[in-house]
């Protein structure tokens, strides 16, 4: 299980990103989209940097929805390797074959 204190922080970046995802789209289209003039881009990128760091998608990381665990996860289930396989083969998981070697 992890840390109580690790997943809040999760929850707070996806609020975040939520928050601002219009925002951080259109000033990056607006990037792109503007002619080659520096000043211009410069201050696009300021509005853009001006955003709270927490906001930008590449910092959320998917975890288990079970147990909070941020490594191993399958993004068809949600859910962490040791956890699916225990699912697996208690048979709650329909459609899902073991693999026995």
């Amino acid at each position: 299980m992890a840390r109580k204190s690790l997943i809040e922080r999760e929850k707070r970046r996806q609020k975040l990103e939520q928050k601002y995802y219009l925002i951080r789209r259109s000033s990056k289209k607006e990037i792109s989209k503007a002619p080659s003039m520096r000043e211009k881009k410069i201050e696009i990128h300021g509005k853009l940097q001006s955003s709270p760091r927490n906001s930008a998608t590449i910092r959320l990381h998917r975890r288990c929805f079970l147990t909070g665990r941020p490594r191993a996860n399958y993004r068809d289930f949600d859910l962490s390797g040791h956890i699916l396989r225990e699912m697996v083969h208690t048979c709650l998981l329909p459609g899902a074959t073991r693999s026995s070697w």
